[in-house]
């Protein structure tokens, strides 16, 4: 008789991050994988010579010399793009979460791989606050690790302001201190703050009358967490050996 197959590790982890948001409302988009550079940073405020992109490094499919005049494609680097172009279609209220493959120019090592899979979330409203994302985030934390004590790190991303790294108490050592948490007993899991103005003038929204919040993370650095792989190639060797551990 044949051996059955198994459900890759990195589909069990996207399969349960949209089982979670979808049970909490949000819509689940997915979008083209080639981008304008438009959507990809203009509309996220990042114009042109933003020192932000440079931590993107960016697969272009063209020489920007060629392409005066119209905007230049390239393999997005995040998935906001598609959160941009519902926004331009699509009148507020939104709650979803965009999530799919994305690109960069990174060499292939424990931790970065020049292909990985990116989950975002946004909501817009009336009234939304850094209160209803600390509470969505409690609870996806809770769902993915069992943990719900959260922790916000200003930070700084362009299309966020304010801006904070997101961490979770460590599931393994619950705050004590171990090789999982690097003794520090936090695990950062996320990016994440309040829409910018800037984006939401970009796609026709009112910031005076409408606020939101919006996060990403990677699904291999969950997938890393939750089952202690320190190898994100593993993920992309096709060993049966480490596939068949997860056995579903």
């Amino acid at each position: 008789m044949p051996q059955l197959g198994y459900r890759h590790p990195l589909s069990l982890i996207r399969d349960e991050v949209i089982e979670i948001f979808t049970r909490l409302g949000y819509q689940v988009l997915e979008g083209p994988e080639i981008e304008d550079d438009y959507h990809n940073f203009e509309a996220l405020n990042m114009p042109a010579d933003h020192p932000a992109r440079d931590m993107h490094d960016t697969l272009y499919l063209e020489k920007p010399i060629k392409s005066a005049g119209r905007p230049l494609t390239l393999l997005r680097t995040h998935t906001s793009a598609m959160q941009i172009r519902h926004m331009e279609n699509n009148p507020p209220p939104v709650r979803l979460v965009a999530i799919g493959p994305v690109y960069r120019r990174d060499n292939l090592d424990l931790t970065h791989t020049p292909m990985f899979h990116q989950v975002e979330g946004l909501v817009v409203g009336k009234g939304i606050t850094l209160a209803d994302l600390k509470g969505t985030v409690s609870a996806m934390a809770r769902e993915l690790f069992g943990s719900a004590e959260v922790r916000f790190r200003p930070s700084f991303f362009p299309y966020t302001e304010p801006s904070a790294e997101v961490d979770i108490r460590c599931f393994k050592c619950a705050g004590a201190g171990c090789a999982l948490c690097k003794k520090s007993g936090w695990i950062e899991i996320l990016g994440s703050g309040m829409v910018h103005p800037a984006v939401f003038e970009a796609v026709g929204y009112n910031p005076d009358e409408v606020t939101g919040f919006a996060f990403g993370m990677g699904v291999e650095r969950v997938a890393q967490l939750k089952w202690g792989v320190g190898d994100i190639r593993l993920f992309y060797e096709n060993d049966l050996r480490f596939l068949e551990q997860f056995g579903i």
